[in-house]
């Protein structure tokens, strides 16, 4: 038993997101204990199953009221840990693929909008502004804004050097320092450290922010957190890469 809990510990993302790190990959760590061994179980399929999970929550949220939010907020938790399963199953079978990385990262972009996007209509529908559809709006481009600067600066970093993409691979790897046989101090001490990723308010963060505003029915106070983060970490991230692609090549033309 402990080799096979170690086995899909090593297949969690080293580097994940806030609530990811530390709530939903673990659960799907013991999803995958049982799932891992039944073949019918696919990582596509659990990808498509999170999607359908997750456009079932955007309905109950746009249905309204306060039974609905809360099985929103329950189907929201159990689409991202699926979507932690899949990755995770993929690594500990060996059968990763580009198509099924593309399709996981375009189904989370994805239920983002929707998720955001019904949340902005529910709390319209309950204050009769505009002003939460606007932060929705808002937060849903800026938050698409970090992913699109991320990828325009890969295509020209990649059309300057066709390594970079494997240089950058090459240093995000990082070694495991908690999980199982790492013992309670090591463990405590990760625990701590992941703390501060809740301020990169990535889509990890959004899963507690959103599920605790759907419980406690409070959409317009979360929206506006939504919008603001997101007009500053777009904003910041779109600077930065900037930044990044002129100091290369300043320094390209250097050498």
């Amino acid at each position: 038993m402990t080799g096979k809990v170690t086995r899909l510990w090593a297949t969690k993302t080293k580097d994940d997101e806030w609530w990811s790190s530390f709530v939903t990959a673990p659960l799907g760590i013991v999803a995958n204990y049982w799932a891992v061994d039944i073949q019918a179980i696919t990582p596509n399929r659990i990808t498509a199953a999170s999607f359908v999970i997750a456009v079932v929550a955007t309905l109950c949220i746009l249905v309204g009221g306060s039974g609905w939010f809360i099985a929103a907020a329950i189907l929201i938790h159990l689409s991202h840990i699926l979507d932690c399963m899949d990755g995770q199953m993929a690594r500990y079978r060996k059968v990763s693929s580009p198509v099924g990385s593309y399709f996981d990262r375009l189904t989370d972009q994805v239920q983002v909008t929707l998720w955001f996007g019904a949340v902005g209509y529910a709390a319209y529908a309950q204050s009769l502004s505009v002003v939460p559809v606007f932060l929705a709006l808002i937060g849903i481009a800026f938050y698409g804004l970090r992913g699109y600067v991320k990828y325009i600066a890969l295509e020209i970093e990649t059309a300057r050097d066709p390594e970079y993409p494997a240089k950058m691979a090459h240093l995000k790897r990082r070694e495991p320092v908690a999980g199982p046989g790492f013992g309670v101090s090591a463990n405590v001490k990760w625990f701590i450290k992941e703390q501060p990723k809740v301020l990169a308010f990535d889509e990890g963060v959004f899963i507690f922010m959103l599920s605790g505003a759907l419980i406690f029915d409070q959409l317009i106070p979360m929206l506006w957190i939504f919008a603001v983060s997101q007009v500053f970490w777009g904003t910041f991230k779109a600077w930065q890469r900037g930044m990044n692609i002129d100091a290369h090549h300043k320094h390209s033309i250097q050498k």
